[in-house]
């Protein structure tokens, strides 16, 4: 008799529904979600913890900008090529299997960033480190997916937003307190080795309390179109380079190779067109044409890539601008973005509930929220007296993580309500792999623009700036790069919206309590 369950039953093959006689299925659902949140929580921890251990990987590994941006961009590169194929993994293989495996190389990979000798050797660590993580997190959606209905699977998209939330912002002050401990030439290393252990931790607990896998039918095929991946990262290669070459001393600003931005769209064009040709002759896809057909699902990727193609390379230069330009400890730098960890564990918990009953209006009720966060940063940066920066900066920021938390997680939970729960893992990949498409390129682009302005200011032929100065421009004009692509995804927010709206009503609202 095969079991499975079904709104805290389990239901025989024949239909017949009966009461567990040991803790519900319901209560057994939310113990792994906690594991697979732990799993999420040191992966996105992973994009931002690094942030605030930059000056002292510099001092100690003699890295340059451009490796600076390596490391960071490199980690959502990775992470975002890697997440399609690994939600395929999950669904052919099973999600438990590819979830463990994951993690134990998530492990390993931070073992290794840990004890590098050189900042060479440490970009590639990342790359890999950034690829297990990718096999962990298309998992996580397809568990949410599986394991949770209507309500109970917003609020638990809900918990995820806020877990992404917290990791992203809590992430520099665990990171500034870990150097502060173990001191600045050693402390960056404390902040990869931490993973160890909790990996070993999830690892054993993964096993124990995850949903074992069906079993799979002989001869499936993974079906995974290797050439539309090789395809895909050339174009995000060609888009990230002229940025990243940009901060190098053998290129600079001017020299960059910009005519590759010509090429990354032309290869994206090839991409799209050998994607449909596949797909109309049966074959596999990295993203299906049912997913693209799903006016619901594209339209909420869109605005995933624009929002985090904006927030991901914020903590970054919100993180220089606090240790390096207003000279603040890093742990004091880390505790400063508290306030953004709180405020969006709230909304993202909140929005979670409110999105059944409201829809992509709380979407753009966050978006726009961030925005004015984000404005009143740059403001307290340009016109609040030194001392004062700080706080102004905190201040904005409580209203900046709400607004974020109100976007990140209702977003996903309309862009994935009408996918079925066969092909959860694939469409958790793709929209991650958009996700951090967006971050790579947007990091690389946010630096970019926040050394740039440093780099003018220290060369003007009229005289240098001052320090606080040349720190305070780049930090404004970097935040108003994320404003930008914050605005793009607001107005694609809004289209999907009175689009829904006209043809509709409240259609949207309904899937979402139904799904």
């Amino acid at each position: 008799m095969q079991e499975f369950a079904n709104n805290g039953c389990l239901v025989d093959n024949r239909g017949m529904e009966r009461r567990w006689f040991r803790p519900s299925t319901w209560e057994q659902s939310w113990k792994a979600f906690t594991v697979v949140l732990a799993a999420g929580f040191f992966t996105l921890l992973d994009v931002s913890i690094v942030n605030v251990a930059l000056p002292s990987i510099e001092q100690s590994l003699n890295a340059t900008e451009s490796q600076f941006q390596w490391i960071v961009a490199g980690y959502s590169l990775a992470f975002g090529l890697v997440l399609v194929p690994a939600g395929r993994l999950g669904d052919v293989f099973g999600r438990r299997p590819a979830f463990i495996a994951g993690v134990i190389a998530f492990g390993v990979t931070s073992l290794a960033c840990g004890v590098v000798p050189n900042a060479e050797l440490l970009v590639v660590m990342r790359l890999l480190q950034g690829a297990a993580a990718a096999i962990i997190n298309p998992q996580i959606l397809g568990f949410i997916q599986q394991l949770f209905a209507g309500r109970q699977r917003g609020r638990a998209f809900g918990l995820f937003g806020m877990t992404i939330g917290i990791a992203t912002s809590i992430g520099p002050l665990l990171g500034g307190i870990l150097i502060g401990v173990f001191g600045s030439a050693e402390g960056w290393r404390a902040v990869f080795l931490v993973n160890v252990p909790v990996c070993i931790a999830v690892a054993i607990y993964a096993k124990k309390l995850l949903p074992a896998p069906s079993p799979r039918t002989p001869g499936t095929p993974l079906g995974l179109d290797s050439v539309g991946l090789i395809i895909m990262a050339a174009a995000v290669l060609a888009g990230m380079l002229p940025f990243i070459l940009a901060t190098d001393s053998r290129f600079g600003l001017e020299q960059a190779p910009w005519w590759l931005l010509a090429v990354a769209v032309a290869v994206a064009v090839v991409f799209t067109v050998w994607e449909i040709a596949r797909d109309k002759r049966g074959y596999p896809v990295v993203v299906p044409r049912a997913l693209m057909r799903n006016s619901r699902f594209v339209f909420g990727t869109m605005v995933s890539t624009a929002w985090f193609a904006g927030w991901s390379g914020m903590f970054i230069v919100l993180t220089l601008f606090l240790q390096q330009g207003l000279g603040l400890a890093p742990w004091m730098a880390g505790a400063l973005q508290i306030p953004i960890a709180i405020s969006n564990a709230v909304g993202a918990n909140r929005s979670g509930l409110w999105v059944a009953d409201h829809g992509r209006k709380v979407v753009v009720f966050g978006i726009f929220t961030a925005m004015v966060g984000l404005t009143c940063m740059v403001l307290s940066a340009q016109f609040l007296p030194t001392a004062a920066i700080p706080w102004g900066i905190a201040a904005a920021g409580f209203i900046t993580g709400f607004g974020a938390g109100c976007s990140i997680s209702p977003n996903q939970t309309l862009t994935l309500a009408e996918v079925p729960v066969e092909r959860g893992g694939t469409a958790g990949g793709v929209l991650q792999t958009m996700q951090r498409v967006g971050s790579s390129i947007g990091i690389a682009a946010e630096t970019l623009v926040f050394f740039a302005v440093l780099s003018w200011g220290a060369n003007r032929s009229t005289g240098t700036l001052p320090h606080l100065e040349r720190y305070t421009n780049g930090f404004s004009l970097a935040l108003v790069f994320v404003i930008a692509m914050l605005a793009i995804s607001l107005v694609v927010s809004l289209v999907d919206y009175f689009r829904q709206k006209g043809v509709t009503g409240d259609a949207e609202i309904q899937i979402v309590k139904a799904s």
